[in-house]
């Protein structure tokens, strides 16, 4: 995704903003898709080009060749049509895609040292598009202080903007609500050096 400069502006800018008063950090990630169809379209479009001569031969009185090119004919389409990018996501059931998704959260939390924090401070907010998932990955430290339903109320900004277009709007909203907890729970007391990024990630 596409996101103008003003408004990475204002992501980092919430998350500094945030860091000021506490020794937690944030970071956020927005991916495009998390869900692998592997070779799913490809292969469904292969079983319906195989099909598709036996219900011409069954129904129709076309030449051999006519067959063949029709059979041609029905693979490339289907190929191109369910390598959409919102058709393979779709070939998924929900509850895999979420699944998916979740897994590519967990992997940033790790990939961008969120877990690396001394204090175990380190928050992720993660969105993946595709999936309409949204999850706030709060390391062990601040998430044994905090209920789950504090975390739910950011993942719950989050969709509200972001159901309207405004993704950026919902990363502030959510960095806003996860940063009233680390400023609680782990507030600043010194000048201890920012650990980590502040920006956001696209993946």
């Amino acid at each position: 995704m596409e996101m103008p400069p003003e408004d990475r502006d204002r992501i980092a800018a919430a998350i500094r903003a945030v860091e000021a008063r506490t020794t937690g950090e944030i970071v956020c990630v927005l991916a495009d898709q998390s869900s692998d169809t592997g070779a799913l379209p490809i292969l469904l479009a292969a079983l319906a080009a195989l099909a598709a001569p036996w219900l011409l031969v069954a129904f129709t009185t076309l030449a051999v060749l006519t067959i063949l090119a029709w059979q041609l004919v029905v693979f490339v389409t289907l190929a191109l049509l369910l390598c959409l990018p919102r058709v393979r996501v779709a070939l998924i059931p929900r509850r895999a895609r979420r699944a998916m998704a979740f897994r590519v959260a967990t992997e940033q939390f790790f990939t961008r040292s969120v877990s690396r924090k001394h204090d175990r401070s380190g928050i992720l907010i993660f969105v993946s598009l595709a999936e309409h998932y949204a999850r706030v990955i709060a390391d062990d430290g601040i998430d044994g202080r905090v209920p789950q339903s504090h975390w739910q109320a950011a993942v719950d900004a989050l969709i509200a903007q972001a159901r309207e277009g405004r993704v950026a709007d919902g990363f502030v909203a959510a960095i806003e609500t996860c940063g009233a907890a680390l400023a609680e729970h782990f507030p600043r007391t010194d000048d201890r050096p920012n650990e980590l990024p502040d920006r956001i990630y696209f993946i």
